[in-house]
């Protein structure tokens, strides 16, 4: 095959490749890493603020389900029920307010990622798919940040 042969054979493919990366290109302008942060901070929130609200009742009072539920179910090693009971209750209320607010972003999502770490080794280990899922959100805002549309970045914060 000689070079000129070999150029029309690949110009249908440059054509399609080239408005391929064209689409590519207005895609990634519009959906901007603003937006991505702040859908996966309200998404990572909304799960662990309701969650959180399960184990209280009123404002931040741990309710009986939760004990129970960390004596007969969750059963996390190392620490007593009751304690494990408060911290995740307080937990789930703080970092996903934070998370939604954008302030302390990074930090917040590790925090969560921890516990999400703590809930697939030692209570759901056969949930990996819902866990995997959350992790690959807080993995972009730990790596990322929270995007301008935070209170990150209002205080210089990145």
């Amino acid at each position: 095959m000689n070079q000129a042969t070999a150029t029309a054979t690949d110009a249908p493919a440059a054509g399609l490749r080239g408005a391929w990366n064209g689409i590519a290109g207005r895609l990634t302008n519009l959906i901007s890493h603003g937006l991505l942060a702040l859908a996966a901070r309200i998404a990572v929130g909304a799960i662990f603020f309701l969650s959180g609200r399960t184990k209280v009742d009123g404002f931040l009072t741990v309710n009986d389900s939760a004990y129970t539920l960390f004596r007969e179910e969750y059963k996390v090693p190392l620490l007593p029920p009751e304690f494990a009971a408060h911290m995740a209750a307080y937990a789930e209320h703080l970092f996903p307010i934070l998370l939604v607010l954008g302030l302390f972003t990074r930090l917040s999502a590790l925090a969560l990622l921890g516990m999400t770490a703590v809930i697939q080794i030692f209570v759901y280990p056969d949930a990996w798919p819902t866990h995997l899922s959350w992790a690959a959100l807080m993995l972009y805002l730990i790596g990322r940040g929270a995007g301008p549309v935070s209170l990150d970045r209002a205080f210089g914060m990145k």
